[in-house]
């Protein structure tokens, strides 16, 4: 069982930056490939980034790729999603999630943490 915490969402202009974080408490962090996924308002839940169990690969959706960064440290149990640039269809709830296979089939799910980007 692994429990998910996410926070540093916020509201922001456009064009800024953020950082969200994802602690994680329960079985062995590093047993699960870390993702990050995203539900605007009306729309379905889509996956932004993803982390391999060793940290050696990342994923990224096209829609962010060269804005976002997923990374991890092993020590505090967290995962982190940084990302710049910020645009107003980035407007979501991103959602921390951990899988004991696939990254894109998740297994644990946080509780959302809410990014608005104004334009």
């Amino acid at each position: 069982q692994v429990q998910l915490v996410e926070s540093g969402g916020g509201l922001v202009q456009a064009g800024d930056s953020l950082r969200l974080s994802c602690a994680a408490s329960g079985r062995t962090f590093s047993s699960y490939a870390m993702a990050w996924f995203r539900q605007a308002l009306g729309k379905e839940r889509e996956f932004v980034a993803a982390i391999t169990r060793s940290g050696g690969s990342t994923y990224y959706a096209d829609s962010v790729k060269g804005r976002f960064t997923i990374s991890t440290d092993n020590a505090k149990n967290t995962v982190y999603l940084q990302m710049n640039s910020l645009k107003p269809e980035d407007t979501a709830v991103y959602y921390c999630s951990a899988s004991r296979g696939s990254a894109i089939s998740p297994d644990y799910w946080g509780q959302g943490t809410q990014v608005t980007v104004s334009s």
